[in-house]
């Protein structure tokens, strides 16, 4: 199961685990959460706001945390976190948000 989780403020997403919904190179719900990942992640780069932001990126791993929040960060946060629960209402059983500890 995939597990993501977000800061109230948007100044952290952690993203991780696998979903298992079918075998590798079939899962379109892994697929569709890494394309959202690493969209978002080349969003930051493309716009030149990497400095503003610490990423973590490995297999079944990602974390984003904001060092100084602009208006294209939070922008990308927010539709990454909405593409996520979208993502969670279609296939709640291989994807949950789970509140900060």
């Amino acid at each position: 199961m995939i597990i993501y989780q977000v800061k109230e403020d948007l100044s952290e997403v952690e993203v991780k685990g696998h979903a298992e919904f079918a075998e590798l190179g079939e899962d379109i719900v892994c697929a569709s959460v890494s394309t959202a990942v690493i969209l978002s992640a080349n969003l930051i780069e493309r716009l030149k706001e990497k400095e503003n932001v610490e990423l973590k990126e490995a297999d079944g791993y990602f974390h984003l945390k904001v060092l100084k929040q602009t208006n294209n960060i939070k922008v990308i946060i927010q539709n990454l976190v909405w593409t996520l629960k979208e993502l969670e209402k279609q296939y709640p059983h291989f994807i949950k948000y789970q509140k900060e500890r």
